[in-house]
């Protein structure tokens, strides 16, 4: 049955057809993909939903901007993203790249699902549009043909070309109908607040295709503005710097009134929110007590119910701050998140139970019925 859709999925790729037949011949496609990709999470005692990857086929998609790995014998490896160099990762021939070293690993984790999602060192958010949605649909194509090798194990999430929220419409409309990805995929820092009305398109897109949205930082300066200097220090940046990045994220989508503007919206942040679950109580008051405060927000509890609309992955790294994540958002709102084959990713400590209470969660979140 795979090898079946997949030869067909090629199939109406590679021949001439223009159109809205070629189009609805994708969508079936995608539609019965999914639903061999929904019958095997259907079975996943453990889904991992924060797990990147780099594509080979997506190497210079983006003009000069790259992105690019330069191997060198004897030399450790370069990736560039525009004038962003990263030295020392080893990306080739590790589970970032080799699908079937990621599943030997997987299995060696203990992780049943994994849905992939850009590497955040290429969303190319800051970038001119037009070199931004080459990136993103050629990302997405070569992302669905490297699921596609295992759907018995893995799913992807869409990147999406935020200078251009009408192209980013578009080409999420065109991840999920025709390739099958399941949900779209943004930084933190996409040169406007995640609040603005216009982002509202975007928002009302993720309602009208049914899928989640999830939110991840990148390390700032890589193609936008130069981050504080400070954070370039320790690798504040990777640490410091994306818990910040996440905290301001959850405290716009709040304090703008973005789950109230589009009611049903499913929002997902990394890495437990950041910071949200220790300053709940600091970030509680403003909303009841500042003039700038929405009147929504005005009653006691009206923070903490809006906080309880959005998800959270467990990623991170120590039993008492995600008890305190737990305790602060609810376990019905945590999924599992591992930051899988990364510097940081994080040890399964959960017991099975727990970890099938959160991959129910995923199923929800991910609309897996």
């Amino acid at each position: 049955m795979v090898a079946s859709l997949i030869a067909c999925w090629h199939s109406c790729r590679a021949n001439g057809q223009q159109g809205n037949n070629r189009e609805e011949q994708l969508r079936v496609v995608a539609k019965n993909m999914h639903k061999q990709l929904n019958d095997s999470i259907k079975l996943a005692k453990s889904i991992d939903v924060h797990a990147h990857a780099v594509l080979d086929q997506s190497m210079g998609a983006a003009g000069e901007h790259g992105p690019e790995l330069i191997e060198t014998e004897g030399q450790p490896s370069l990736f560039r993203v525009g004038g962003y160099e990263l030295h020392g990762v080893k990306y080739r021939d590790s589970a970032f790249m080799d699908v079937n070293k990621r599943i030997a690993r997987m299995s060696t984790a203990g992780i049943d699902f994994q849905i992939l999602s850009p590497n955040p060192l290429t969303y190319f958010h800051h970038i001119d549009a037009p070199s931004a949605i080459s990136f993103c649909k050629r990302h997405n194509d070569c992302l669905i043909d490297l699921v596609k090798q295992h759907p018995d194990k893995l799913a992807g999430f869409a990147a999406l070309p935020m200078q251009d929220i009408p192209a980013a419409c578009e080409e999420l409309r065109r991840a999920v109908t025709e390739l099958g990805l399941l949900a779209a995929y943004i930084g933190t820092d996409i040169g406007q607040p995640l609040d603005g009305a216009a982002l509202d398109p975007l928002y009302e897109t993720c309602l009208e295709l049914n899928i989640p949205l999830f939110i991840h930082p990148a390390p700032a300066g890589i193609d936008g503005p130069p981050g504080d200097p400070h954070l370039s220090r320790f690798d504040l940046a990777l640490t410091t710097g994306f818990a910040a990045s996440e905290t301001i994220a959850v405290s716009s989508i709040i304090f703008g009134e973005v789950l109230e503007r589009h009611p049903g919206l499913d929002i997902c942040v990394s890495h437990g929110g950041g910071a949200v679950p220790y300053l709940v109580g600091r970030l509680a008051q403003a909303s009841r007590v500042r003039a700038w405060s929405p009147e929504s927000l005005h009653k006691d509890g009206a923070f903490e119910e809006m906080l309880a609309k959005l998800w959270f992955d467990s990623n991170v790294h120590d039993p008492r701050s995600f008890k305190l994540l737990a305790d602060v958002v609810g376990t019905d709102r945590l999924v599992l998140g591992t930051n899988f084959a990364g510097w940081d990713q994080a040890e399964i400590h959960h017991s099975p139970d727990f970890l099938m209470l959160m991959a129910d969660n995923a199923r929800q979140l991910l609309r897996i019925t």
